[in-house]
């Protein structure tokens, strides 16, 4: 019974290897006929066996190439799917494709060509498996990403179809964004001159890595105001759904103003920082007209912080418009005809404030979602009331002086330090003087690497102390000067009245 069973066994054995020889030669001698067999004829045949199979199978597959039809672009559903399946499936895969994407500090890993990987959504398998095609021998490829063709195809059973079509595609969706912002290194932008947008190669944009280390708890504020600003983006960046159904651009404005050294710059970087934003640096003066305003817009992505810094000297949009001059009169009476002034050569070549509000608020602003725009003034005085009012600047946000409460954080940040017998010395000191942030941080940051606290501490009451006596110096120098000017036109007026006096006698004369 032994040796039956074994032959029994080893006959089995021979057959399946018989199964296997014939598997290989066929595929060698169908990867030889491939060779010889008409392009057409190998895509009828592909479409009849794809046919073949629907009819029998109960499964439904649905592809999502890596490139963008006659485009040189990569599909975003390519790459959400495949940031999707890198955060929740890859752990079972058992091949894996690391790659370092330019600008990133890490390695990212993806799920490797013609590797299956399962996933479960609300009880439906699903089955996921990334193919790679190569060309035909035949043809010439232009670029990289024709010479091999990737793409992703999901699997799963027809019952589901509604399933995947309403619920599942938009959750792998959004799941596959919110990987790849967690993801990604933050940029920081600036606009390129015109001139090279232009060419094989030319952008509206170039960037390098946002590597600002402020934060919120770094930052020189007062406590309760921080917070309310840490809501407000809160508020924001969670608000979708609530500013879809009131009706608003997802997109909010702060104007930040105050004084040279409070922070205004730093104020930035922390809000990109906390909300995993890009950051745009748009500088102004580089922008020829109005188109090429909204063009840069347009080139902007979501999640990202637009800036205009010194926004009032950037170019001229204090809004001071002219007013109509009345037409003068002749001696008859009647109105002098005056020809028209002729238009400035350059008045369509550059940014208007009509332009720039409708950059803000107007119907580009609405293009794309979950944008901030920062402007930065050092005299808020000085722009056009239309440009900062509430619906274009929705925040406005005073950086003021160092207050005793922002030098506690400054004081805990540069020598970690919560309290000291100076402090109260210093916060009647920052009552009596206007100091910036910046000011106070660099006569707290220590010069050697042993952090002497007291001498730090003594450092900034000595500079406190001499700005307290400037202070009081052009003080007095005003009041001098002011009792000058008084006693100026006292004496002008005494002059006057003699003067008149005189005249007075010489009519009675």
């Amino acid at each position: 019974m032994e040796t039956i069973g074994g032959g029994d066994a080893g006959a089995h054995g021979y057959g399946w290897a018989g199964v296997w020889s014939a598997v290989a030669s066929l595929i060698f001698l169908w990867s030889m006929v491939q060779q010889y067999v008409p392009s057409q004829l190998q895509d009828y045949l592909t479409t009849l066996s794809h046919r073949l199979h629907a009819a029998v199978s109960p499964y439904v597959t649905i592809s999502i190439d890596e490139y963008v039809p006659d485009s040189f672009s990569r599909s975003e559903a390519y790459l959400a799917a495949e940031a999707y399946l890198s955060a929740t499936c890859a752990s079972s895969a058992r091949r894996l494709r690391a790659d370092l994407t330019a600008g990133s500090d890490r390695m990212s890993v993806a799920v490797d060509d013609h590797e299956e990987v399962v996933d479960v959504f609300r009880g439906a398998k699903l089955w996921w498996r990334k193919n790679k095609t190569l060309p035909r021998g035949n043809v010439i490829s232009w670029s990289s990403h024709e010479e091999e063709r990737r793409s992703y195809c999901l699997t799963f059973h027809r019952r589901h179809r509604g399933l995947v079509d309403t619920l599942y595609l938009p959750h792998v969706l959004a799941e596959g964004r919110a990987a790849t912002v967690r993801n990604r290194q933050r940029r920081l932008f600036t606009n390129n001159p015109s001139s090279d947008w232009s060419g094989w190669n030319g952008s509206v944009w170039s960037h390098v890595k946002l590597e600002h280390p402020s934060t919120f708890a770094t930052l020189g504020m007062h406590p309760t105001k921080k917070q309310d600003i840490i809501d407000d983006l809160d508020m924001f960046r969670d608000g979708k759904d609530y500013y879809a159904s009131v009706g608003k651009a997802w997109k909010r404005g702060y104007l930040l103003f105050g004084p040279p050294g409070t922070g205004k710059s730093t104020m930035i970087a922390a809000m990109a920082n906390y909300l995993d934003y890009d950051v745009y640096d748009l500088e102004l003066t580089a922008v020829k007209n109005n188109t090429e305003l909204r063009r840069l817009f347009i080139e902007t992505t979501g999640k990202s912080i637009i800036v205009v810094e010194d926004i009032d000297c950037s170019i001229d949009l204090t809004g001071k418009r002219k007013k109509k001059k009345k037409k003068k009169k002749d001696k008859s009476g009647k109105k002098k005809k005056t020809i028209p002034p002729a238009p400035a050569k350059d008045e369509e070549n550059k940014v208007t404030l009509s332009g720039l509000l409708n950059f803000i608020d107007g119907l580009w602003s609405a293009c794309g979602g979950e944008r901030i725009i920062v402007f930065t003034t050092n005299h808020k005085e000085k722009l056009d009331p239309a440009l900062i009012r509430r619906g274009r600047m929705d925040s406005h946000i005073e950086m003021s002086f160092c207050c005793f409460e922002s030098f506690k954080v400054l004081a805990k940040n540069y020598l970690h330090i919560a309290d000291h017998e100076l402090f109260h010395q210093i916060r009647q000191l920052l009552g009596e003087v206007d100091m910036s942030p910046a000011d106070v941080a660099e006569n707290l940051m220590p010069k050697s690497k042993n952090k002497d606290v007291d001498g730090s501490l003594g450092k900034l009451i000595k500079t406190l102390k001499e700005a307290k006596d400037e202070a009081l110096a052009k003080a007095a120098a005003g009041a001098e000067n002011e009792e000058e000017a008084e006693d100026d036109d006292e004496e002008d007026d005494d002059s006057s009245s003699s003067e008149e006096e005189k005249d007075g006698k010489n009519k009675k004369d």
